[in-house]
């Protein structure tokens, strides 16, 4: 039975590998790979050939309710960026802050931090309000690059951070735990992470650097706080009222509470908003990564029924401890660069199943590894961030040395997502005051 599941899972590395030499994208690339898989698990009985087709639609779904909270988290920020929201706090916090350098930068890396938190990908924290930031920054004397590099390590961040992680969301849903104590668990790491971040990269003046715009673009007239922070008032107001009144309240879920916040953000902003046009443009833009969810609940039914998770499940728990401590911060970022969220489905629920069984705090782990998952997207063959990072900052160098410019936060961030992971048991207050 080891030698077929060998074949298959050797069949299965194949087609991906095809696939990419092929030039197909990552989603299709994973696709084929499920499908390899499920051919080579037919021919050697495992599935039958009769069920591969209703395993392939059974995967389909497995992640159907991420993607609706992906979908109507981004139409959300989508609708505030649209009704001039964005820029209006960009421009409030250099006016205000202008001249504290410190409270600017830590300013402009929560706004950062709000849509990738909101939404589970970073990607969209980058095409939300990327551009007025890196406008900011660039005013504030810091280098292309380094705006680069500020805006790839913290949308990064955002994605990791609650309330919405969708790696964690795969481990918890491939695992069998609630998906419930992260707030303080990663919202405290994620803070001071991207503090230290922002800090490091841009608290000195470049000499080199090209001159930031003299002015933002104007948002539009009628734009008040009020327009803007109500609806983020709603969505949060819904998510605490169910905690705080469990039997009182109803739960509405995350997917509804985004679509009556963003539904107060429409009626609140200053100027008309074609919604119709705008969703269908916010599913374009979000189609390769709805179609990555798709893939990878695909991918992980048919290893499930193949035996190749159980075969990779027995290599992890077979690997010394101490070993797969140093493996991993290499490990997992480069699993994100090749299959992006296929690498928490493949590598992360079996590891999450053995440290859990040998006495490791199961959420403080997920937590510990959801800060390395998101420098893996600055990696090729994928590197969305890392690309979009480069573009919403008009860096046009070599990729080699934005890379570079990252290290330092690099080397801190990996340090310490292996200590929330290596210490887990004793982290477990983050986890209660989180509930």
């Amino acid at each position: 039975m080891t030698t077929q599941i060998l074949i298959i899972l050797a069949v299965m590395i194949a087609a991906y590998v095809a696939a990419k030499t092929a030039k197909l994208s990552v989603e299709l690339s994973m696709f084929a790979s499920a499908l390899a898989c499920g051919v080579a698990g037919a021919f050697l009985k495992t599935p039958p050939i009769a069920d591969l087709g209703r395993h392939l639609v059974e995967g389909s779904f497995t992640y159907l309710d991420v993607i609706l909270v992906f979908f109507t988290a981004t139409l959300f920020m989508t609708i505030v960026n649209e009704s001039g929201g964005v820029v209006y706090v960009v421009r409030a916090t250099l006016r205000v802050f202008g001249k504290k350098r410190v409270l600017v930068l830590l300013v402009l890396m929560v706004i950062v931090l709000i849509p990738g938190a909101l939404t589970g990908a970073g990607s969209v924290s980058l095409l939300v309000v990327g551009a007025p930031v890196a406008m900011a920054l660039g005013r504030l004397g810091v280098s292309r690059k380094k705006v680069a590099a500020i805006l790839f390590i913290v949308a990064g961040l955002s994605a990791a951070a609650p309330p919405v992680n969708i790696w964690a969301m795969i481990l918890c849903a491939g695992t069998a735990i609630p998906y419930v104590g992260f707030e303080f668990t990663l919202g405290i790491p994620v803070l001071i992470l991207g503090a230290f971040t922002v800090l490091v990269l841009g608290l000195k003046k470049d000499p080199g650097a090209a001159a930031g715009p003299a002015e933002l673009p104007e948002p539009p007239k009628g734009m008040t706080w009020w327009r803007v922070l109500l609806p983020f008032a709603v969505f949060f107001g819904l998510v605490i009222a169910y905690r705080a009144w469990p039997f009182a309240t109803p739960i509405f879920g995350l997917s509804l509470e985004f679509a009556i916040a963003g539904a107060v953000a429409l009626l609140l902003s200053p100027k008309k908003i074609p919604f119709l046009t705008l969703a269908r443009d916010t599913a374009k833009r979000l189609l390769p990564l709805l179609a990555t969810m798709v893939v990878v609940g695909m991918l992980q039914q048919i290893m499930t029924v193949t035996g190749v998770r159980g075969l990779l499940s027995f290599a992890v728990i077979s690997t010394p401890l101490v070993l797969l401590f140093f493996l991993l911060p290499v490990i997992i970022p480069f699993s994100e660069g090749i299959l992006t969220y296929g690498g928490a489905a493949i590598i992360g629920i079996p590891l999450i199943w053995f440290l859990d069984s040998i006495g490791f705090h199961a959420t403080v782990v997920i937590a510990g590894l959801s800060l390395l998952w998101p420098l893996g997207d600055g990696l090729p063959p994928t590197a969305l961030i890392g690309r979009l990072s480069n573009m919403v900052s008009g860096y046009e160098g070599s990729y080699k040395e934005f890379l570079k410019a990252t290290w330092l936060p690099w080397l801190v961030i990996t340090a310490v997502g292996m200590a929330m992971i290596i210490f887990s048991s004793k982290l477990t207050f983050l986890v209660k005051w989180s509930m």
